[in-house]
């Protein structure tokens, strides 16, 4: 006798990505309000990355504690949904790790971010934020588009963070030394926070397509060398 297709996903797959989906949205708090603590040092912004970094905590938790069951029950499209899940929630975890550890490096700056500094760092922030906003709408909907249009846009965060180095790599002021490092610092943490975004649009076009970016792109260039 065959066994009958269910007609929709068990309640244990469908729990597991909605606390996916919710993890992107934390994440995308935790830029926003970095953002803002960038530009008004807001005491409330800094305490809501912090949140946010908690939070992001706890889901990975929540979803580590949950899948080891769940995925014994499913068919192996949801066993790949929840895969996918479980790759989501430790980049998004990630995320939140960087974007509070840049909340506390910019605590520890003497002075004020220069004009320009704080320019960019924004910039990238809401750049991060955007991808963050297209993972989760992407993931909701296995919108292919989504996850295009993240890969691609990675590259924004790198520029700003590159003319972050630029400019601090060839100044040779010794009293700028400290700002300049944690500096640098910040910016590095927020283009690595941009990568583990693009992981997630890599892993969305995986889920969507069901072949891998990464491995096209080594296969690519082992054929050209």
């Amino acid at each position: 006798m065959k066994r009958s297709r269910r007609s929709e996903a068990p309640e244990s797959t469908k729990e597991l990505t909605s606390l996916a989906l919710q993890a992107c949205l934390v994440a995308r708090d935790a830029s926003a309000n970095l953002g803002d603590y960038i530009k008004s040092s807001s005491k409330m912004a800094m305490l809501a990355v912090k949140d946010c970094e908690k939070e992001l905590d706890r889901l990975e938790r929540s979803i580590d504690e949950k899948i080891t069951s769940a995925i014994t029950e499913v068919t192996e499209s949801e066993a790949r949904q929840l895969l996918a899940c479980l790759k989501f929630i430790i980049d998004l975890e990630r995320i939140g790790d960087l974007t509070w550890s840049v909340t506390k490096h910019l605590q520890k700056l003497a002075t004020r971010l220069q004009p320009k500094d704080a320019d960019d760092l924004t910039e990238m922030t809401e750049v991060l934020e955007k991808m963050l906003g297209r993972v989760h709408s992407g993931f909701a909907s296995r919108d292919l588009d989504s996850a295009t249009w993240v890969i691609r846009t990675d590259s924004e965060i790198d520029q700003a963070c590159h003319a972050i180095f630029r400019r601090h790599l060839s100044s040779s002021d010794e009293s700028t030394r400290d700002y300049s490092t944690n500096l640098l610092l910040m910016a590095q943490a927020i283009e690595r926070a941009g990568d583990h975004t693009k992981n997630l649009g890599e892993e969305l076009f995986h889920l969507v397509e069901g072949r891998s970016l990464r491995h096209e792109g080594k296969k690519s260039r082992t054929a050209s060398q």
